[in-house]
C-alpha cells in the first residue's frame, strides 16, 4: 500500500512485515511508529517498555470482558475466557 494512503505510519517496512505476520492494522501501526520514534531517540524501544501487566491467562473473565469493552470488541458478552483472550490478542 502506498505511503500516502497511510500517512500515520512512520516505518512502512516494519508495518508491512507485521501485517504479513498477521497483526492487525492498528497493532502494526502502533509498533512500527514506536520503533521509528525509538530509532530517532524520542523514546525507549517498544520491546523494553512492556511486561508490566500480568498475562491475560492470569486475569479474571470479568477483567478481560472490561478490557474488550474498552477496545470495542464485538460479541464479547457471549465469549468465554479463552475466546476473550484470543480476541484481545488478535484485535
Amino acid at each position: 500500500m502506498a505511503q500516502k494512503d497511510r500517512p500515520q505510519i512512520k516505518d512502512d517496512e516494519t508495518y508491512e512485515a507485521l501485517r504479513r505476520r498477521g497483526e492487525s492494522k492498528e497493532k502494526a501501526a502502533r509498533i512500527a511508529n514506536a520503533k521509528a520514534q525509538a530509532r530517532r531517540g524520542e523514546r525507549e524501544s517498544p520491546s523494553r517498555r512492556g511486561g508490566k501487566s500480568p498475562a491475560y491467562e492470569e486475569w479474571s473473565r470479568d477483567d478481560l470482558y472490561e478490557k474488550a469493552r474498552e477496545i470495542g470488541i464485538a460479541g464479547r458478552s457471549k465469549m468465554n475466557k479463552g475466546q476473550l483472550i484470543d480476541a484481545l490478542r488478535h484485535h
